[in-house]
């Protein structure tokens, strides 16, 4: 966040010396209110691009076998060009290479689950899915395993065939 307000800061102080130079070369010829104007505009299309660019840096920093599963997308009044372009805000990815299933239970995998926030730190989240049963379940202290492979004290979410988070774990089946 702080590396991002200096880059703003430093398209601004750029605009402004370019309109600066520019004003010099031309004897003066440009109005005063130019240079003020040409950093604003610089510093506000940094931070647009920014906004737009935080998704792609992050997705293409994930390690291998971490996909994306679902993606939150922002619209704002303040921000008027997000109701013709959203942007991403916040995004769950699931680590499918670690994925781990019971011998005795095929149906059922346990998965890093992580939910990144535009101005928010990465949570991670074991999920344990049902895949034949379409539910999923947060891996908490209440939750045991039996030697069989059967979980007990789970508290079961039962969600849809289209559930990005349990396709996506059990998608690698």
């Amino acid at each position: 966040m702080f590396v991002e307000l200096i880059a703003t800061f430093v398209a601004g102080i750029a605009a402004a010396g370019a309109v600066m130079l520019v004003n010099r070369v031309l004897k003066g010829r440009l109005p005063r209110w130019f240079t003020p104007v040409a950093a604003g505009v610089a510093m506000i299309l940094a931070t647009i691009s920014n906004e737009y660019g935080w998704y792609s840096r992050t997705t293409e920093a994930l390690p291998d076998g971490v996909v994306v599963a679902q993606t939150v997308e922002n619209k704002a009044f303040y921000r008027p060009w997000t109701f013709v372009w959203p942007f991403v805000e916040r995004f769950v990815a699931v680590d499918t290479a670690t994925a781990q299933t019971h011998s005795d239970q095929p149906g059922m995998k346990l998965a890093d689950v992580y939910f990144f926030g535009r101005w928010a730190p990465v949570n991670k989240l074991p999920v344990l899915a049902d895949c034949p049963g379409f539910r999923r379940a947060a891996l908490t202290d209440a939750i045991t395993f039996q030697d069989d492979g059967l979980v007990s004290g789970a508290n079961w979410v039962t969600v849809g065939e289209d559930d990005p988070i349990v396709t996506t774990i059990c998608g690698e089946s």
